[in-house]
């Protein structure tokens, strides 16, 4: 296949597809490349929060300022993603008390809403938190579900007149003389080679982008910071609760959907494909969590995941440390190599900003003006609402006030009340046999029994629908290689978390799959993955 384009943004988180959705709104002929399925990377393996700006006045004001500026304008462009939680900045006894007059002059300076309420209020909102909170903050922070998100933007981008390629992996950045001018890869889902050439380059590659720009000629020192994140089994909290104190580990408590995301760590790793989720980390989580809901660790841990975040600094310090801004790298003055811009660092909360910055440095390099409209644009279509499980058991519920209206829609996933014409729809829309991209486009599996009762139904589902809806003949081997990484991918994430309700799940999971359906002696034709925070020692 080989293809041509104005701009080729190469990663397809939010930076990537707000990119995307940036320049196809200017009027590009513009090519997003994604190597993994939307949400796969570090847009799809965060904790939730879209931050009010709280988080950094002290230590990153520009992160801060950013931030409380484009969460008031993503709660306009895309309100069906977000969920107006509000947020606490809490403090506990274990805290510094000099902190806090600290952080109200400093949400002052950046121009970050706080307002000081009485701990008794927030105690009557929050019952679970901790009684000895001395003082308490109010802020606009909200939870952010990120795969509805990355699914409106890529939604977005091809509205605009944009393209979405997802599974297509990079290999070789191609250049006349010093010049990028396209790039060389596979299309994974099917082994064909590609090669596209474009007038410009964008690498929004995020913890990746040191990777692409070698293979540029350029050296850009991205370290991964990685964040791991356990979600407890339900909503302890409904507001957003953040210790006041300094960012550290295990200082944030997110209701996200129907659990509660306690996070994160922050440790520098090599390489962003190679990760472990480590025992102590987990232990300091759940630890943390004591201070600011007491009895934490007696509720059920659901399962432990970790991210990467792209961190941007020159001088090797600390990722603690290191800023949360952005960086905007013009490879033509930095390094001599014309036709490829870089966006560096940065957090999910300032995507569609770093998006507008890169496609006016574009604009630029192509020589031509075009205004960004995306602060004002609508993401989706009016009427669209938050995915919620009432919003689901509604539609569940609106044919049964007249049966004749359509027939009965089988439920899959109970915990997430998935039924068997959202995966068929989903299927038909994406094309891909895949059980991890369901997951991510209808939160498949994400429920407490961690797919126990769905995995193999939506497994069945997929081989119908890919053998023209017959229920019978040979097994397939593709369908059962993705039933068996999809549940590795489901156990991996359980096993950190295994004692208590957790561990007699697991049990029961196992039960099922080994001894009732024999999964461990599933013909396949390929090996297993080894995904990210896979323990490999």
């Amino acid at each position: 296949m080989k293809l041509s384009t104005e701009i080729l943004i190469l990663g397809g988180g939010a930076t990537g597809l707000g990119a995307g959705w940036d320049a196809a709104l200017r009027g590009f002929k513009t090519l997003v490349l994604e190597k993994g399925d939307l949400a796969h990377g570090t847009s799809g393996r965060y904790h939730g929060l879209l931050h009010s700006g709280g988080r950094y006045v002290i230590r990153d004001p520009q992160s801060a300022s950013e931030c409380a500026h484009e969460n008031a304008l993503l709660r306009k462009i895309m309100p069906s993603a977000i969920e107006d939680t509000g947020g606490y900045f809490a403090a506990t006894p274990a805290d510094p008390a000099d902190y806090a007059d600290q952080f109200a002059a400093a949400c002052k300076t950046c121009h970050v809403p706080a307002n000081e309420i009485p701990v008794t209020q927030a105690l009557k909102r929050e019952p679970l938190l901790n009684p000895n909170l001395s003082r308490v903050f109010e802020v606009q922070d909200a939870a952010c579900d990120s795969f509805d998100a990355l699914h409106l933007l890529a939604g977005a981008v091809k509205s605009a007149g944009g393209e979405v390629f997802l599974r297509h992996r990079v290999t070789e950045i191609l250049k006349s003389g010093d010049r990028v001018v396209g790039v060389a890869g596979e299309a994974l889902k099917t082994g064909e080679p590609f090669t596209i050439y474009a007038d410009l380059i964008l690498n929004c590659s995020g913890a990746w982008a040191g990777k692409v720009a070698e293979m540029a000629g350029c050296s850009v020192k991205v370290t991964p910071g990685k964040g791991v994140m356990i979600a407890m089994n339900s909503r302890l909290v409904n507001t957003v609760i953040n210790r006041l104190k300094p960012p550290s580990d295990g200082d944030i408590l997110v209701p996200v959907g129907t659990v509660s995301v306690i996070g994160t760590t922050d440790t520098a790793v090599p390489d962003p494909d190679k990760y472990a989720i480590e025992d102590w980390e987990v232990d300091l989580l759940m630890e943390e969590g004591e201070q600011l809901v007491p009895g934490f660790k007696e509720h059920r841990a659901l399962r432990a995941w970790a991210g990467v975040r792209p961190l941007y600094d020159p001088g090797g310090a600390d990722s603690r440390l290191m800023s949360r801004a952005h960086a905007l790298l013009d490879h033509e003055t930095r390094d001599g190599v014309p036709g490829l811009l870089s966006m560096v660092g940065g957090k999910f909360t300032t995507f569609r900003h770093m998006a507008q910055l890169l496609v006016d440095a574009a604009c630029a390099k192509l020589n031509v003006e075009r205004k960004c409209v995306t602060a004002d644009t609508l993401i989706e279509p009016p009427g669209a609402k938050l995915h919620t499980l009432p919003n689901r058991l509604a539609a569940l519920e609106r044919p049964l006030d007249d049966p004749t209206t359509r027939p009965p829609d089988p439920v899959i996933c109970e915990c997430e009340l998935v039924t068997r014409s959202q995966i068929e729809s989903s299927l038909r829309e994406s094309g891909s046999p895949i059980l991890n991209d369901l997951r991510r486009d209808l939160r498949l599996g994400m429920g407490p029994c961690q797919a126990g009762f769905c995995a193999y139904r939506a497994a069945g589902i997929i081989r119908e629908y890919f053998n023209d809806h017959s229920t019978t003949g040979p097994p397939d081997p593709l369908t059962n290689f993705q039933l068996l990484q999809f549940l590795q991918e489901r156990w991996k994430g359980e096993r950190p978390v295994m004692w208590g309700h957790s561990l007699r799940s697991l049990e029961l999971d196992l039960h099922i799959y080994h001894n009732i359906l024999g999964v461990q002696n599933l013909p396949t034709e390929r090996e297993m993955e080894v995904y990210p925070t896979e323990k490999t020692s």
